[in-house]
């Protein structure tokens, strides 16, 4: 129960741990009733294709449910604004590197081998600084792209209204 209860207040803090607001697992967490929009990214000299999640729902959803995640495909995260943000693996199904963005599409931290949760309480995977962009890729790609603090993100594409 108290961890329910930080869970939601981290929810409401950050912007972030979707599931704890929903209340529900992933089974009952409806998807986005739209498509994504899909944007390039380039991370250095690497591209990735990703969906953006831009509002709520798609944010709450994430990557849940998938069973399987390219190595040039993700998701990327999109918020009005700026803080420190707290994702979770509830119910995730393939590991992954989470690298946070700031407003300047600076890298500001990494979480890399986020691994799958199917049971609560999930470990969290906190940015601890502010961060506006988070882009997630699967597990082991940080590594072998040799990511650095300090880079910058490139987004190719409209993201659309952001919510």
């Amino acid at each position: 129960m108290y961890l329910s209860r930080w869970l939601l207040l981290a929810t409401v803090l950050t912007g972030t741990l979707p599931s704890a607001v929903w209340g529900q697992s992933a089974t009952t967490l409806p998807k986005p009733a739209t498509a994504l929009p899909r944007v390039v990214v380039w991370l250095g000299k690497h591209s990735f294709e990703v969906s953006a999640a831009t509002g709520f729902r798609s944010r709450a959803y994430g990557l849940m449910n998938r069973t399987r995640l390219s190595r040039t495909h993700g998701m990327l995260f999109v918020f009005r604004d700026s803080a420190p943000r707290t994702f979770w693996m509830k119910d995730t199904r393939v590991a992954l590197d989470i690298l946070f963005f700031d407003t300047k599409y600076q890298l500001v931290a990494m979480q890399s081998n986020a691994q799958p949760c199917t049971k609560t309480p999930c470990k969290l995977y906190p940015s601890r600084v502010p961060a506006r962009y988070v882009l997630e890729l699967v597990a082991g790609t940080a590594q072998r792209l040799d990511t650095r603090i300090g880079q910058h993100l490139r987004i190719v594409g409209s993201l659309g209204p952001i919510q």
